[in-house]
């Protein structure tokens, strides 16, 4: 609707969507626009914060398997049994 590529009677009809429910949300979205899009900063500082959560998680998982693998061969008695 916003490109001009379909009406908004088009959008509501395809979406089931009620006129008024489509002209709030471009209101909503033309008048705080501006200030998504100058937040471009504190979306790269989540997305640092993420991978920085994901590195994490991905160490603490290969520990993990390394003390599973500890464990398992400790409880091992001296004929490799448990």
């Amino acid at each position: 609707m916003l490109s001009g590529e379909k009406t908004p009677s088009d959008l509501c009809r395809a979406h089931k969507l009620n006129p008024n429910v489509l002209n709030r949300w471009r209101k909503e979205f033309l008048e705080q626009a501006p200030s998504i899009f100058e937040r471009g900063e504190v979306g790269s500082e989540h997305e640092q914060k993420i991978a920085e959560l994901e590195r994490l998680v991905g160490q603490l998982t290969v520990q993990l398997e390394i003390a599973k693998k500890a464990s398992s061969y400790l409880s091992l008695d001296k004929n490799g049994r448990r």
